[in-house]
């Protein structure tokens, strides 16, 4: 017999189909239920970026001037730095939510114990604890983009499409993040999760173009996620689009694929052992 359709609202019929229709959706309604009354909580990390953008952006930018831009055109320092910081906020959001809160759940809390004891599979939680945390990158994004456009620092119609391109970052961080989260022993692990995310954060063109570097530096760049992130949110808020788009996008397609695998296959082995 069919199951019948939770009560999720508005957040989680913005979910995949597929995703909407699994057995998953029962996790996402379950930590809206568990963090509608933390909500100061969950949005406090969208603070961050918007710090970063009002300090770098804004006040170092007066110093700054223009620079080059996606094209080659001059625009303001500020313009440069915000699509990055879009791109940091998704990532913040996914990843804090895909590591620190699902160790305590797994460890010691030990709910997905409880979960396996019902019809939920390693691969419904995987998929539902990722969704979430990709909606909460995705609601860190999208009060970004509201700041960006009240500044007028959206000055393209591809701007509509940040928010899509921030949800497949999110997820994909999101995976990624679940799947190295099955790999820690305890709680000084996670060191490792800031000792990977602040350097991303400030070398994968946040603040300075990719030319400043020395050529095997470049290399080194290119590979980090976030420069990625980066590269599109640039060029969708600038308006500055062409073919490499999709190759930046086709990597966090893969990203997101490895996570997911990788993360439902570590907790079926740690949890049905």
């Amino acid at each position: 017999m069919d199951e019948a359709p939770p009560r999720g609202g508005l957040l989680l019929r913005m979910l995949p189909t597929g995703m909407y229709a699994g057995r998953a959706r029962v996790l996402v309604e379950r930590s809206m239920l568990v963090n509608r009354r933390a909500w100061l909580a969950v949005v406090s990390g969208f603070c961050e970026p918007l710090f970063y953008l009002f300090a770098m952006g804004v006040g170092f930018g007066r110093l700054v001037g223009d620079v080059a831009g996606p094209g080659g055109e001059p625009i303001g320092y500020v313009a440069y730095v915000a699509p990055a910081l879009l791109a940091a906020s998704a990532m913040n959001g996914a990843v804090y939510d895909a590591t620190f809160n699902i160790f305590f759940k797994f460890k010691y809390a030990r709910l997905y114990d409880a979960m396996l004891a019902t019809p939920l599979g390693p691969v419904d939680v995987a998929v539902g604890e990722i969704a979430w945390a990709l909606l909460r990158g995705g609601m860190y994004a999208c009060g970004f983009l509201a700041v960006m456009l009240g500044m007028g620092l959206l000055a393209s119609s591809w701007a509509v499409l940040a928010l899509p391109a921030a949800l497949l970052v999110a997820f994909s961080f999101a995976a990624i993040g679940m799947a190295c989260t099955t790999f820690m022993r305890s709680w000084q692990d996670f060191d490792l999760v800031q000792l990977a995310l602040m350097p991303m954060f400030l070398f994968s063109t946040t603040f300075f173009p990719l030319a400043v570097y020395p050529g095997p530096v470049q290399v080194a760049v290119q590979c980090l996620p976030l420069y990625h992130a980066i590269e599109i949110m640039r060029a969708l808020s600038t308006g500055f689009v062409d073919l490499s788009i999709l190759g930046h996008l086709a990597y966090f397609v893969v990203m997101a694929a490895i996570g997911v695998v990788v993360a439902s296959r570590r907790l079926g082995v740690l949890l049905l052992r």
